[in-house]
């Protein structure tokens, strides 16, 4: 009987392997961005991330340390694109406002929530902050393609016609 109580401790314990390991979220997208330049990932739950930017001296754009926007609208990027966690997502389309300035050695915190599904599309929100002032945020529209993006072919049917 001993032995059944045993077999019954070890399968729970099996159980609760499978289980932590179904629940564990693997990056599946963007696996080689440098983080130094587009953040690195704090926290990552399906639909969900929170990113840091340490801003750095390759981002300032003045003599005054202002980081340029395109840094900060990368890492917003590369948040939702996480967020999503699919391996072809692909951006097409976004709704960003710039709320404060960013200066050299700020950490922005990214906060990445999908919004919405449809089909193949996800919108997603994102907010970054540094300590507690918001310095943007945006809705970010995306899609998931069956292939890379480089490897579809979108101008097929327009050259066949010409």
């Amino acid at each position: 009987m001993s032995e059944k109580i045993e077999a019954t401790d070890e399968e729970l314990e099996l159980d609760d392997y499978r289980e932590r390991e179904e629940d564990e979220v693997v990056l599946r997208t963007h696996e080689n961005i440098n983080h130094d330049l587009s953040g690195e990932i704090l926290r990552m739950e399906k639909g969900y991330v929170e990113l840091r930017l340490t801003t750095n001296s390759e981002m300032v754009a003045d003599d005054q340390g202002l980081i340029h926007g395109g840094f900060i609208f990368s890492a917003a990027d590369y948040a939702a694109m996480v967020a999503v966690n699919e391996r072809n997502v692909v951006l097409v389309g976004s709704d960003c406002q710039f709320l404060s300035p960013v200066k050299f050695g700020d950490e922005v915190n990214f906060v990445a929530r999908v919004r919405h599904k449809e089909g193949r599309k996800r919108n997603v929100y994102v907010e970054g902050h540094v300590l507690d002032i918001k310095v943007f945020e945006g809705e970010f529209k995306t899609v998931i393609t069956e292939r890379h993006v480089l490897k579809l072919h979108l101008l097929d049917g327009d050259e066949e016609e010409n």
